[in-house]
């Protein structure tokens, strides 16, 4: 099976795209990442087949059972909880929250209009690192992440999981 492009995609989801790729091929210990709409939809994401670029730097998926869609919905259920956490401490927005394992990390950072960003890092990875690469991506694409932008991520990976982007 070929690889799908981003042929036809707007610059700015060619953009995304890019400071994804950019993201886990920069910092150490990322074996993951995702970006998901408010609703727990996956918009886009590291693991091999489901973007072009990060098809091209990784041959093994890593992550939750190598499941983009399993690392969504692992981060849109704990940005679901610490967000209504948040409101019964009456404590305002959830900025981040990160997860530490024995033998790995998660972090979720809200990006905006209730996406978010998950990071699922390994035991190795330098935290701090991560975090602030992190925030370089959302402070990047946080502008940029439209309604009209999400439908389109959204379209894009829906074409190519059914084999229609080719």
């Amino acid at each position: 099976m070929t690889a799908p492009s981003t042929f036809g995609l707007s610059s700015e989801a060619r953009n995304l795209h890019w400071l994804l790729t950019n993201l886990v091929e920069e910092v150490p210990g990322i074996q993951s990442v995702a970006v998901v709409s408010s609703d727990g939809l996956l918009l886009l994401s590291s693991d091999p087949g489901t973007n072009d670029e990060a098809r091209q730097t990784r041959t093994t998926p890593k992550g939750p059972r190598g499941s983009s869609a399993d690392l969504a919905t692992i981060v849109s259920g704990i940005g679901s909880l610490t967000i209504g956490a948040a409101k019964l401490m009456e404590s305002g927005g959830v900025k981040h929250t990160m997860v530490a394992m024995d033998e790995g990390s998660l972090f979720v950072m809200s990006i905006s209009d209730g996406s978010l960003l998950g990071v699922h890092g390994s035991a190795d990875s330098d935290m701090s690192v991560v975090a602030y690469h992190m925030a370089l991506f959302v402070g990047r694409a946080g502008h940029v992440l439209t309604p009209e932008l999400r439908s389109e991520l959204r379209q894009s990976l829906e074409s190519e999981t059914t084999g229609g982007a080719r």
